[in-house]
């Protein structure tokens, strides 16, 4: 997002990682589109997945705007550094990725749309980045909570692949792990799109669609 903080992109260790702190740091009470109140609690019935495509701005835009999301909030997830800043996530020395934790109704939207518009929204073939943004915290990652969306995704994932290497892409770099523990970012990265309806985000797809995802769940989503 902001050319002059990119930095190479060797994963660190926990080792090499910054300290980061034990406080997390401050963020917005409520969702600025959604208007309910910006936590980690999850209501009854609601499942959650977190998601990392590039830049958290415009991932966050795409799934606050699907009917049966119910909550989305920006982070950083998967690296080494408790509760990192912004600065210290683009420094490159938190293995950290940039990422948009979704709570959704299973059924309303199905787990399989939520993925589909995660393969059709970005570049999952980038490897360290997406387009000009460049770094360990724009890779391509998704976080799964239950073993039915880690099978789905893996699945998915199979089944895109086909398609991407008949329009001449490479091989799918995305990460598929359990969910790590998410850090909210600060106050002005939440829904930051609709409070900056001009600001800059790379974000972009390759124009393969992908074969899965029918939009309403039939139930199979749900843990």
């Amino acid at each position: 997002m902001f050319l002059f903080q990119r930095k190479p992109t060797d994963p660190v260790t926990a080792e090499t990682a910054l300290p980061g702190r034990a406080e997390a740091i401050p963020t917005a009470d409520t969702h600025f589109v959604l208007d309910r109140p910006l936590t980690r609690d999850v209501p009854p019935g609601m499942e959650v997945v977190i998601f990392g495509m590039g830049c958290f701005w415009g991932v966050e835009r795409l799934f606050w705007q699907i009917e049966g999301v119910y909550l989305t909030m920006v982070g950083y997830a998967a690296g080494c550094t408790p509760n990192p800043t912004y600065n210290e996530v683009c420094s490159g020395m938190t293995h950290h990725n940039e990422v948009v934790r979704v709570v959704y109704d299973p059924l309303v939207v199905s787990f399989e749309a939520l993925l589909k518009v995660f393969w059709e929204g970005h570049d999952p073939t980038q490897g360290m980045r997406q387009g000009n943004d460049v770094g360990t915290q724009y890779r391509s990652g998704i976080y799964y909570t239950t073993d039915a969306q880690k099978a789905a995704a893996l699945a998915s994932r199979d089944a895109f692949q086909p398609h991407l290497t008949a329009a001449g892409r490479d091989e799918i770099s995305t990460e598929i792990l359990p969910a790590p523990e998410f850090y909210f970012a600060e106050d002005y990265h939440q829904q930051y799109l609709a409070k900056n309806p001009g600001g800059y985000c790379g974000l972009g797809g390759t124009g393969v669609t992908c074969p899965i995802g029918t939009g309403v769940s039939s139930g199979s989503g749900a843990a």
